[in-house]
């Protein structure tokens, strides 16, 4: 059985990934205020679209 007690974290990484998290968190809410959340709501869902077309293709290429 496993235990997170054994798991072997690599704090570097984590870091670096919260450092970019937060970053996005700032500039995310800096465009937030610029633009019309009417506009903002199909903006994102054409990137998700678009990043799950890019993910499909990729995977299966």
């Amino acid at each position: 059985m496993s235990s997170l007690a054994h798991a072997v974290v690599h704090w570097k990484f984590l870091l670096i990934v919260t450092l970019i998290a937060v970053v996005g968190v700032f500039i995310g809410a800096s465009i937030s205020r610029k633009i019309d959340g009417k506009k903002l709501k199909p903006a994102f869902g054409w990137f998700v679209l678009i990043m799950g077309i890019y993910i499909i293709v990729k995977k299966s290429g």
